[in-house]
C-alpha cells in the first residue's frame, strides 16, 4: 500500500520536473505545456481465443511532440494503467532530451500477463493491439516509434513490424516503425543488452571524476566496489554481468521476486541467471545466503557501495529510504525512487544517478536502429574494409621504418588481429553509446559542480532536459 507521504507515479515525475522548471526563466505557460501529457489513447479490442472472445485494454500515451517522432516502449503487465503510461511517457521526453536523441516522449502498455498465453495466442493479441494503434497513426516511422519494455521483447516487435508492413505495403521505411527488432528483421547488433551496457558506461564515466567519487563517499575505481542489483531481468542481468566481468565490481547481492542472494565473495551473475531460468527464482542457489521475500524489502537495505534497482518503480520510498546503506544508487529501472525518498536520500548525502540518464542506453541504441532502417544500410558496411586497408598500410610502414632503422620491430599476432580489424556494427553501436553516456554525464556534472543551486545529478539532468525541450517548443508555431 502506498504511504500517505507518497504521490502517484505521474505526480512524482511532475514534482521532479517542477524542481527544475522553478529555477528556469521560462515564458508564461511554457512550463505547463512541457509538463502536460498531450494525449493518452485507450483502446479496447476483442480477440477470439480458446473458443471464446476475450477483450483486452491497451494504452498509448504521447507526452510531448516538440520533436517528431515520439518514442517509447510497450510493456505487457496486469499493472499497466493510465497513470503509469503517462508518467513513463514523460520520463521518455526528458530522457531523450538529456542524451540528445531527437525524439519526443511516448509510452504504451497492454493489461495482460504474458505467462497466461502461449506463443500463438500472444501473437494474435499483439497483432490486434498493433492494428488498433497503427490505424490511429500511433505506430508510424515518422510519428510514433515503439520499442520493447517489461514483458515484451524483439519477438513482439517483429510481429508489430510485420503487421505494419501488411497494412502499409508500399511504405519503404516500414521497418523503422518500431525498434528493438531481431537483427534478421532490421534490428541492430547490441540492442538487447543496450540498457545494461549504458548502466556500465554511466558508472565508468562517474568513476573517471575523482570529485564525483568523493561526493559519494567512495574511493578508487569500479574494481572491487560492492554492488547489489535488484531485478535480474534484461537490464539488471546485463549491467551486473558487464560490471563484474569487465570492470571488476563485486556483485554481493541479487534480489529477485522470491527473495535475495548474498555472498561477500561475490556472485557469478551468469550462474545465478541460469538458476533463475531453470527454477523460476533464486531460492536454493548453492554457495550463497538466501533471504526470503517474506522479510519485506530488507534486501534493499543491505550493506553495499552501489545499489542498482533494475525492476519496478517506487521500490525505495519514504518508509525505507532512511535505512538504505548504499552510498551510490543507479536507477536502472524507471522511477525506482519516489520523490519523497529522493529528498530523504539527498539529505543523507547519498548520490543518485537518475533514471532519465542512467537507463537511456536502450533508447539511444533504438535511435541507432531507427537511423539504420531509414538509411537502409548496415553500420560499418561502407567503411570497414577501407579502415582495415588503411590500418594495414600503417602497420606495414611502421615495420619498414623500424627495419630501416635497424630496430627489427614487429607487432604481436594478437595486436595485429585487433588493430587490423575494422569496426563492425556492434563495435560502432558500443562506441556511439559510450560517447552518448559520457557526454551526457559530463553535461550534468558541469551543472552539478558549477551551479550552487544544483545539489544533485537528478536536478542537473532535469534542468538540461527542460531547457532543450523549451527551445524546441519556442521554435514551433504554438
Amino acid at each position: 500500500m502506498m504511504s500517505s507521504q507518497e504521490l502517484s507515479f505521474t505526480a512524482n515525475v511532475d514534482r521532479q520536473f517542477l524542481r527544475a522548471a522553478n529555477l528556469l526563466d521560462l515564458p508564461p505557460g511554457l512550463a505547463q505545456q512541457i509538463r502536460t501529457c498531450n494525449a493518452t489513447y485507450t483502446v479496447r479490442f476483442p480477440v477470439r481465443l480458446r473458443e471464446r472472445i476475450h477483450v483486452f485494454t491497451g494504452y498509448r500515451s504521447v507526452h510531448s511532440d516538440h520533436v517528431s517522432p515520439v518514442k517509447g516502449g510497450i510493456r505487457y503487465s496486469l499493472a499497466v494503467n493510465q497513470d503509469e503510461v503517462e508518467a513513463l511517457a514523460a520520463l521518455m521526453t526528458y530522457k531523450c532530451a538529456v542524451v540528445d536523441v531527437p525524439y519526443g516522449g511516448s509510452k504504451g502498455g497492454l493489461c495482460i500477463r504474458p505467462k497466461d498465453y502461449d506463443e500463438h495466442e500472444l501473437e494474435l493479441i499483439t497483432r490486434r493491439f498493433a492494428y488498433e494503434l497503427i490505424k490511429r497513426d500511433l505506430i508510424h516511422p515518422s510519428q510514433n516509434v515503439p520499442a520493447p519494455d517489461m514483458g515484451t521483447s524483439g519477438r513482439e516487435m517483429a510481429w508489430i513490424a510485420d503487421e505494419y508492413q501488411k497494412l502499409n505495403p508500399t511504405e519503404i521505411d516500414a521497418l523503422a516503425c518500431v525498434t528493438g527488432k531481431p537483427v534478421h528483421m532490421g534490428g541492430i547488433e547490441g540492442r538487447i543488452e543496450a540498457t545494461g551496457r549504458g548502466i556500465q558506461f554511466a558508472l565508468q564515466e562517474f568513476f573517471r571524476e575523482p570529485l564525483d567519487v568523493k561526493r559519494a563517499n567512495l574511493a578508487g575505481g569500479l574494481d572491487g566496489q560492492r554492488v547489489v542489483v535488484q531485478g535480474l531481468g534484461n537490464v539488471g542481468f546485463h549491467a551486473a554481468k558487464f560490471l563484474s566481468e569487465e570492470d571488476g565490481a563485486k556483485i554481493v547481492g541479487i534480489i529477485e521476486r522470491d527473495g535475495a542472494l548474498f555472498s561477500d565473495k561475490g556472485l557469478n551473475v551468469s550462474d545465478v541467471k541460469a538458476w533463475v531460468n531453470e527454477t523460476g527464482g533464486v531460492r536454493d542457489f548453492p554457495g550463497a545466503t538466501f533471504v526470503d521475500a517474506a522479510t519485506g524489502g530488507l534486501a534493499l537495505e543491505a550493506e553495499c557501495d552501489i545499489l542498482i534497482p533494475a525492476a519496478l518503480e517506487g521500490v525505495i520510498d519514504a518508509e525505507n529510504a532512511s535505512r538504505i546503506k548504499a552510498k551510490l544508487i543507479v536507477e536502472a529501472a524507471n522511477g525506482p525512487i519516489t520523490s519523497a525518498a529522493d529528498e530523504i536520500l539527498r539529505e543523507r548525502g547519498v548520490v543518485i544517478i537518475p533514471d532519465l540518464y542512467a537507463n537511456a542506453g536502450g533508447v539511444t541504441v533504438s535511435y541507432f536502429e531507427w537511423v539504420k532502417n531509414l538509411s537502409h544500410i548496415r553500420f560499418g558496411r561502407m567503411e570497414r574494409r577501407a579502415q582495415e586497408a588503411a590500418n594495414a598500410m600503417m602497420l606495414a610502414e611502421l615495420e619498414r621504418l623500424s627495419n630501416l632503422l635497424g630496430e627489427s620491430w614487429s607487432p604481436t599476432d594478437k595486436f595485429k588481429r585487433s588493430y587490423l580489424r575494422g569496426a563492425d556494427e556492434l563495435q560502432l553501436v558500443r562506441s556511439g553509446l559510450d560517447d552518448t553516456m559520457r557526454e551526457s554525464l559530463q553535461s550534468m556534472r558541469a551543472k552539478w559542480h558549477e551551479d550552487e543551486r544544483v545539489g544533485d545529478l537528478r536536478l542537473a539532468a532535469y534542468l538540461i532536459a527542460v531547457e532543450k525541450i523549451a527551445l524546441g517548443y519556442q521554435s514551433k508555431s504554438l
